[in-house]
């Protein structure tokens, strides 16, 4: 089985009335459901959700505070599943409930590195 990341994308709120406290219990159920399934047939590896805070380290050493206001989209979280192949992820994450609340799913398959590999490299530059 491969390795492949769910990042879960959502317009950015400008505004509006936030959930109620019922309404957020009732998502997250959703993707408890969903993710315990998941967990169910074996092929969960982790998930966390993202906080809104963050930066962006340049080349040039200048430090970009985000998210960033030209943004339309915003990364909530991810999820690390194992599939035979990308449509059996696709599969998996048609049941998602972020696309139930007008989100997208974007997924990657995941090059896994071997630790002999990097141990190799790691020594080979001392």
């Amino acid at each position: 089985m491969k390795e492949f990341l769910m990042i879960f994308r959502n317009e950015k709120r400008d505004g509006g009335a936030a959930p109620s406290a019922e309404q957020m219990q009732l998502v997250m159920k959703e993707w408890q459901n969903w993710i315990g399934s998941i967990a169910s047939q074996g092929k969960f590896l982790g998930t966390n959700r993202l906080y809104s805070e963050g930066s962006t380290l340049l080349p040039d050493g200048t430090v970009l505070d985000g998210p960033y206001a030209e943004l339309k989209e915003v990364v909530g979280g991810y999820l690390l599943v194992k599939a035979e192949s990308l449509q059996a992820a696709q599969e998996m994450a048609k049941g998602c409930p972020n696309l139930k609340y007008g989100g997208n799913v974007e997924i990657r398959a995941v090059m896994s590195i071997d630790q002999d590999v990097k141990s190799k490299a790691f020594l080979a530059e001392k």
